[in-house]
């Protein structure tokens, strides 16, 4: 077989083999399963080096391809440990698209129900769970108790800063309320008491935190964790860069 034959036959399977790590990506997207491996990656971004070398091009030009094909194998990585959206703590969650809004909205569909502690649906539901519930609706999902919702999303500085949506968390971190907005927040009070709008009494000398586990409005970008679908397309612009650098480099070849 001709160094250049051998080379378009290895183009081939390594266009197979981006195509599945395409494929891969999407599919750790949708199930949560791993894609494609670290280990997978580097090894066709071997292959594009080894295709290279036969065929006789420059070393520089090799190097180059090598290390894009190692930046994609990167971010398809990434792309592969992704799971569903959920809150973590430092950056709101943009990827359910839900804003403050939707929070606020989601949140007095439960307006009325019973406080039941421990509970987390319509036949009763407590302060955590009551949180935890509307933004499962909403797509995000949230630890089940106070201490730990205390550590999502962004920290919001101070009740003048927070916007409708946020969560604000008393120091002792016993309580967490939805701050509705124009000094209102909605939240499972205690047994007796159903899902309700009141006035907000906490102070900011009360709070041990406030979170803002999705955006405020949809154009509040600052702060914002990386989405799976920014991932997903540095991915493809990558391996389609490569695809057309070696695909010139080859019809250059049989052209001399």
């Amino acid at each position: 077989m001709s160094p250049v034959t051998d080379v378009l036959s290895r183009i081939q399977d390594i266009q197979s083999q981006m195509q599945a790590l395409r494929t891969g990506g999407a599919s750790a997207l949708l199930g949560g399963a791993t894609g494609v491996s670290s280990t997978g990656s580097a090894a066709s971004a071997g292959a594009f080096a080894d295709a290279l070398a036969t065929s006789g091009t420059g070393t520089a030009t090799g190097a180059g391809l090598g290390t894009g094909a190692a930046s994609a194998a990167a971010a398809s990585g990434g792309l592969a440990t992704t799971a569903s959206t959920a809150a973590v703590k430092g950056a709101v969650a943009s990827g359910s698209g839900a804003v403050g809004s939707d929070v606020v909205e989601a949140a007095k569909k439960y307006l009325g129900v019973p406080y039941v502690f421990g509970g987390e649906d319509r036949t009763g539901m407590d302060c955590s769970g009551l949180v935890q519930t509307v933004f499962k609706d909403l797509g995000v999902t949230m630890p089940r108790v106070v201490p730990d919702q205390a550590d999502m999303g962004a920290e919001v500085g101070s009740l003048a800063e927070a916007k409708p949506g946020d969560l604000l968390i008393p120091k002792g971190e016993g309580h967490v309320v939805i701050y509705l907005g124009d000094g209102k927040v909605l939240h499972a009070p205690r047994p007796g008491k159903d899902v309700q709008i009141v006035g907000n009494w906490y102070k900011d000398s009360d709070l041990a935190t406030i979170r803002r586990i999705v955006p405020a409005t949809a154009t509040a970008t600052a702060g914002i964790a990386p989405t799976t679908s920014v991932g997903a397309a540095s991915s493809t612009a990558s391996v389609d860069l490569m695809t057309a650098q070696l695909q010139r480099l080859m019809s250059s070849g049989v052209a001399s």
